[in-house]
């Protein structure tokens, strides 16, 4: 049963012991029996005493039989006693008994303490061991998934996936760059509207490279306490190093990849610190591969953007015509269906590839509420407007629209070319340019970009003689631009400049527009017939129908 007990049972059973023991000493220790003066007389005039001693502040009295007691200033020892009997003893019987107490007090202390640092050991030791068992936990439920999904799952984007190209065989074959002492980026970010199917892509190259695919949120990092979203993202590289190659794909990165400054959030920050710690702590040789998705990019900090973390950046659009067709391809595959997928397409200018799986899917259910066994054209508009104006709020344009559109986009395009702007491409519904590197920018730089904003409002005045709502978010750019020209580049004459210099310049930018677009309306239209057959040109393309007429 002893050894059933605990350490600190039995250290107080031991305490209570001793202390009763030194308790019952102090009871028994003198157990003479007190006497009065008349009484002690009486003993030493009749009985033979044996011994006798002084202990302050008592006479003890030894007979055959007993023991007694008397307060010494009671007996004139001197008359009374031969002094060979009386034996004389220090005054330490008080001091024996405070140092007793002193003892039993300093020895329970002792105990008392013994008791708390061996708890604190236990404790200790308990929460080492929570710990050590909540990390291993923690980093075995960090589980990758094997994805399945590849690039032939994929519809479309084949930009993109040329793009991606190198990661994979950077995956499959590291070797060859680690020994032709070649660096790839740590990080890839992709970046495109909701619903075009990022995740996707990130789960294709996995399935491509055939490597473990870690999946988290960047919004489930963000945790109540402070610090345990910087120790997840810790734990997911461990995880993701113990299992290389690999992927980790980050969702929503801006969750806690937003710029830090003034309103500052104490557990974002120290997770997005530790991100930028594990991606500066690992090497390009690791094997780890960082792919990350947003379509905030202009919400991220900049450190996530610098050389050496995300400095790869894949931007992925609306899937124009011909994406559509490949896409509806890939969602009809498996279906009954007698569908016109062109004409499907062109009806579907503005749908995400989300979208367009719900559009058939959707239209699958509607099929078979009618009890048909194939799906028609029929299905797909029926189903149409309830995705249109549903959950999936998608832009989407008439017939007379989309002409609008494509002359106001088509007049950026030649635009742009002709004033030797940089643009990935240009469709109906997006404008991809690329953004300057240059740290010195020329005013004549920064006014062909003002005019290239300019130029789809002013020729789609020119053509119907009215003024539309779709050069709403161009000519907020305008206003900012031209802003930053006069007041903040001060490029006016005068170095203190007012909202008149702003309103002069772009009323001179737009009257030069109106020149130059005078000069290329063939191209202009030429341009807009191929937007509305292809939905986007490049600027290839564009100076293809540039040279054909000039």
């Amino acid at each position: 049963m002893w050894q059933s007990l605990s350490k600190n049972a039995k250290i107080i059973i031991v305490t209570m012991t001793i202390f009763v023991g030194i308790i019952l000493f102090s009871m028994f220790r003198d157990s003479s029996e007190m006497i009065d003066k008349r009484k002690a007389m009486n003993i030493i005039n009749n009985q033979k005493i044996e011994k006798a001693f002084i202990a302050k502040p008592y006479l003890y009295i030894y007979t055959k039989e007993k023991t007694y007691k008397v307060p010494k200033e009671a007996v004139d020892l001197d008359k009374l006693f031969d002094k060979t009997i009386v034996e004389y003893k220090d005054d330490s019987s008080d001091d024996i008994d405070i140092l007793m107490l002193i003892f039993m007090v300093g020895f329970t202390l002792y105990i008392i303490s013994m008791i708390k640092e061996n708890q604190r050991r236990e404790n200790q030791f308990i929460d080492e061991q929570r710990e050590e068992a909540s990390n291993a936990l923690s980093v075995q439920n960090i589980l990758p998934q094997i994805s399945r999904v590849n690039f032939s799952d994929v519809a479309g984007i084949e930009d993109v996936k040329e793009e991606l190209e190198e990661i994979i065989d950077f995956l499959k074959n590291p070797d060859k760059y680690i020994n032709f002492n070649v660096r790839l980026p740590k990080g890839v970010l992709l970046v495109g509207p909701p619903g075009v199917g990022k995740t996707l892509i990130a789960k294709a190259v996995a399935g491509e490279a055939n490597v473990p695919f870690f999946y988290q949120s960047a919004a489930s990092f963000v945790q109540i306490y402070v610090g345990m979203g910087a120790k997840r993202v810790s734990e997911l590289f461990n995880r993701a190093k113990q299992m290389a190659p690999s992927i980790i794909f980050i969702d929503e990165i801006d969750a806690v990849g937003k710029s830090r400054g003034g309103f500052s959030n104490d557990e974002r920050d120290a997770t997005l610190n530790q991100l930028l710690t594990e991606m500066d702590g690992f090497e390009e040789s690791s094997g780890v591969m960082v792919i990350a998705a947003t379509n905030k990019i202009d919400v991220l900090d900049e450190a996530l953007l610098r050389a050496g973390r995300f400095d790869r950046r894949v931007h992925i659009s609306l899937p124009d015509f011909k994406e559509r067709v490949c896409t509806l391809k890939l969602y009809l595959k498996d279906k009954n269906n007698s569908v016109d997928i062109d004409r499907v397409a062109q009806m579907t200018i503005g749908f995400n590839t989300a979208a367009l799986e719900t559009l058939v899917n959707e239209a699958a259910l509607y099929a078979l509420r009618k009890n048909k066994t194939i799906i028609e054209n029929s299905d797909i508009e029926a189903v149409k407007d309830k995705v249109l104006l549903g959950k999936h709020k998608i832009q989407s344009f008439d017939e007379e629209e989309k002409k609008i559109q494509a002359l106001y986009q088509s007049a950026k395009a030649v635009t742009a070319s002709w004033l030797e702007i940089d643009y990935e491409k240009i469709g109906i519904l997006s404008s991809n340019f690329i953004p300057k590197n240059s740290e010195i920018l020329s005013k004549t730089a920064l006014e062909n970009e003002l005019k290239v904003l300019l130029a789809g409002r002013v020729a789609t005045q020119q053509a119907y003689g009215e003024l539309f709502t779709n050069a709403k978010e161009d000519i907020k750019k305008a206003k900012i631009l031209s802003q930053q020209i006069i007041e903040e580049f001060a490029m006016a004459d005068e170095y203190f400049s007012s909202s008149v210099h702003i309103e002069t310049l772009l009323h001179d930018a737009t009257l030069e527009v109106k020149s130059l677009l005078s000069k290329l309306d063939i191209a202009v239209s030429r341009v807009r017939d191929y937007l509305l057959e292809n939905e986007t040109i490049t600027p290839k393309e564009t100076k293809k129908i540039l040279d054909e007429i000039f």
